[in-house]
């Protein structure tokens, strides 16, 4: 009875997590890896934000994963891009955090710095350090009494769930049709999933259980973080997808305080020992989703078009990613960042060549080699 937040889709990682910022998985119901190396052609919430001149910023850890998305690889973009160690902390007491924040997990699980993502077979007493670390920085801010935080799951964990997944009166966000031989229709929406909403304008215990509209059938689900952004911000822009038109809105939480709490608390718990009996394992394999991640870095520094880009990853260990993806949004970055200097169309898709063979950079839309 405590979790109200659905699934968006009755799948895996890479969709449901495409509808915490576009209210669509684009007609992908797997993770489909080439789709998500090319990256994802639909409008995001980041996409509306700009348009209505807010700001956004994505605080990543070794690899963003929202690069998933292809328009946020845009030359307007780079500069959103913030490493986590260097800039969140600082932001965040500079009064500096950005109207719409998104802050990355570590995904590599190697013993300078312990994969935080809560992901299998990794600790989680890292990823309640993590959210730990998050809030106090956030209470500690300036622009605490201006915030909410929202920490959601794209999945259950594989635990059984007693209520039913809703499968009538879910729109289908864009009309399209999931590849065969499923043909799934995006018409109804999976498990629940634990997510936690936190503010000084929502009093302490609060449930948050079914919504009251927008549609009789309305339900919480990754699409109601998109509808509550444009609700809360008063966006003009529309919809991104009949899906966020429909999804429940966190945004009426935020009105039933004339004003912010003062309890909050400063800090929270310790999290003393970790709950695993091993620590973490640089010579692991690498599991589905981290092999996904390396591949979004090899798009992201050239090698994508190497001959051995349908391998890579495969054979890799965590220690081994770690570096690749440092390495590759390090290049991917600054590669931008050059290419702004030099006067590029800014609405240019950042492309590279292979970090093996060149260490240029292009950008699509005739920008010369850097």
């Amino acid at each position: 009875n405590e979790f109200g937040v659905f699934d968006s889709v009755p799948a895996s990682t890479q969709p449901n997590r495409f509808y915490v910022h576009s209210a669509t998985s684009h007609g992908a119901s797997s993770n489909v890896r080439k789709d998500l190396i090319h990256g994802f052609p639909q409008k995001t919430i980041f996409d509306s934000l700009d348009e209505n001149g807010l700001s956004f910023g994505i605080y990543y850890q070794n690899i963003p994963a929202t690069l998933f998305y292809k328009s946020l690889r845009k030359l307007k973009h780079i500069t959103k891009f913030h490493n986590y160690k260097l800039k969140f902390k600082l932001h965040a007491k500079l009064g500096k955090l950005p109207n719409y924040v998104v802050v990355e997990q570590r995904y590599f699980d190697v013993d300078s710095f312990p994969a935080n993502d809560d992901h299998p077979s990794h600790d989680v007493a890292e990823g309640q350090r993590f959210v730990k670390e998050v809030y106090e920085t956030l209470r500690a801010s300036p622009q605490w009494k201006e915030m909410a935080l929202l920490i959601t799951y794209d999945e259950h964990g594989g635990f059984y769930d007693h209520v039913p997944t809703p499968v009538s009166g879910v729109p289908n966000p864009d009309g399209i049709i999931g590849p065969d031989p499923f043909y799934f229709r995006f018409d109804r929406l999976g498990v629940r999933v634990p997510t936690l909403l936190i503010s000084p304008w929502i009093d302490k215990g609060t449930v948050i259980r079914k919504p009251n509209g927008p549609a009789p059938t309305s339900e919480f689900e990754h699409s109601s973080i998109p509808a509550t952004v444009k609700r809360v911000f008063n966006l003009k822009s529309n919809f991104l997808t009949k899906r966020d038109a429909w999804a429940g809105s966190f945004d009426s939480y935020f009105y039933l305080r004339d004003s912010p709490r003062e309890d909050c608390p400063e800090k929270l718990p310790e999290v003393k020992r970790s709950l695993r009996p091993f620590g973490p394992r640089g010579d692991a394999k690498l599991s589905e989703f981290q092999v996904e991640l390396i591949q979004l870095a090899s798009q992201l520094n050239g090698d994508h078009i190497l001959n051995a880009y349908p391998d890579i990853g495969k054979n890799m260990t965590a220690d081994e990613a770690n570096r690749y993806a440092e390495d590759a949004v390090r290049r991917f970055l600054e590669a931008g960042r050059a290419a702004i200097r030099a006067g590029a169309d800014e609405s240019a898709i950042v492309t590279m060549r292979p970090s093996l063979t060149s260490r240029t950079a292009s950008a699509t839309g005739h920008i010369s080699d850097l």
